[in-house]
């Protein structure tokens, strides 16, 4: 436990004790703004369908831009982009909840949350690929990379927990418009605090570029984008296996909350299902930071396999579950697979795709996640309104099982220029027959 602790302290000494702070509450709003749009339209409007469909619209906005967000700083920097995006989405999220008490129309609110989905910031994302340049810029070992992985998975499960909460008591003690004001001003305090920390400029070496030189600034810009266009590196086969298989992940999420939500009703007990999920949440969140224990000898194309087995083994007990305490228990011990297989994927993401497009990949693995929650949320929520709980989780457990049908069959090579990563992953991956060379 000692050189657990001394890891996690060279991780927050890389970054000291502002950029944590600011980034988790950054990230925050990401996970109030889906669930309290639901809540706010379905107060206002009194239609659940039309708060689906707002809900829907911000989930699909933030699917499809999530990659480009992150496309976009790996270009011109973390600091512009998450500036103006922080900016666009606290004013985006404000005219949602505006609009909403206003009682408009169906149309204007999805475009209003499409807009709000359209401008998240990605700061999770990006302060994963803030922390692991700073922690590799350092000389850390990968047991350190490895940590500082755990830590932005953990923060994230974390966030995914207290968001969701969050907006939960602010509907009971007051309304959930209060909640979405709350996203609002975090995304523009803590969010810009994130952009313009000094930390910002680490993985930016194109924008660097671009500022160097006042006469010709704009020339150099141009032929800089030219020259990223051009010399643009390919996405490995492999890579794109792994963010299929996030968006499982987010099925298995999303199919779930389903399940849980129409299990505890028939229980007669739906103000538990919140409780579940975040037994489950802080579960997973422990699971998370106990993997810098995992010996260093045990590659990461090993450990995504184990993950796989425990996701598809743990869930096959939601099929048969008939009361709360049951729910909970079986919940709880699922949560332990699901942060190792996140954080897992991130760590061979990290590894497998070029550095110039780092951002990129990782917003598209969290656009994953969200898209594939939202598919398997409507269409669970349809199966077990029809069939039941079960049917709900058993898109849960198709889920886990695709997920090790990847984990099993997809080889890895590493990008050329990352001689340590090659240490990690090779020894588990033997021959690159699911994979394209790295470009």
């Amino acid at each position: 436990m000692t050189a657990v602790l001394a890891t996690y302290r060279t991780v927050l000494a890389t970054t000291g004790p502002v950029l944590p702070a600011v980034s988790f509450l950054g990230r925050l709003p990401t996970a109030m703004c889906q669930l309290g749009s639901v809540l706010l339209v379905t107060e206002t409007s009194g239609s659940l369908a039309t708060a689906g469909v707002a809900g829907g619209a911000l989930a699909a906005g933030q699917t499809v831009a999530g990659p480009l967000i992150g496309r976009l700083a790996d270009r011109h920097g973390q600091r512009p982009v998450v500036l103006a995006a922080c900016w666009a989405n606290a004013l985006a999220v404000t005219a949602l909840v505006l609009a909403a008490l206003s009682h408009v129309a169906t149309l204007p609110l999805a475009l209003l949350g499409l807009l709000a989905g359209l401008t998240v910031p990605q700061v999770g994302p990006l302060a994963r690929t803030r922390l692991v340049a700073l922690v590799r810029r350092s000389g850390a070992d990968e047991r350190t990379v490895n940590a500082a992985l755990s830590w932005e998975g953990t923060l994230d499960e974390v966030s995914f927990v207290l968001g969701p909460a969050l907006v939960g008591v602010a509907a009971a003690v007051a309304h959930p418009a209060v909640a979405l004001a709350l996203a609002a001003l975090l995304l523009a305090t803590c969010g810009s605090a994130f952009a313009l920390h000094r930390t910002a400029g680490v993985t930016a070496p194109e924008a660097r570029t671009v500022r160097t030189g006042r006469g010709r600034r704009h020339a150099e810009a141009r032929e800089a984008r030219r020259t990223a266009r051009r010399d643009r590196p390919r996405i490995p086969a492999s890579a794109h296996a792994l963010r299929v298989s996030m968006a499982l992940q987010g099925a298995m999420f999303g199919a779930s909350q389903a399940g849980i939500t129409a299990l505890t009703e028939r229980l007669g007990a739906p103000g538990h299902a919140g409780l579940v999920y975040a037994a489950m949440g802080v579960m997973s969140a422990v699971a998370g930071l106990s993997l810098v224990l995992v010996p260093a000898r045990i590659g990461l194309p090993a450990r995504w396999r184990a993950a796989a087995v425990g996701l598809t083994v743990l869930s096959v007990p939601l099929l048969f579950v008939g009361s709360l305490g049951a729910l909970y228990a079986v919940v709880v011990v699922l949560g332990v697979a699901f942060a190792p297989h996140l954080i897992t994927i991130f760590a061979l993401t990290e590894r497998l795709v070029p550095a110039r497009r780092m951002a990129e990949s990782m917003a598209f693995l969290t656009s994953s996640v969200v898209g594939g929650q939202a598919l398997a949320l409507a269409l669970s929520g349809r199966l077990a309104e029809s069939y039941g709980p079960p049917a709900a989780f058993a898109v849960a457990v198709a889920a886990a099982v695709l997920v090790l049908c990847l984990a099993l069959t997809v080889r890895f090579r590493t990008r050329p220029e990352s001689a340590g990563a090659a240490l990690s992953v090779r020894p588990a991956a033997e021959a690159p027959s699911g994979s394209a060379p790295p470009g």
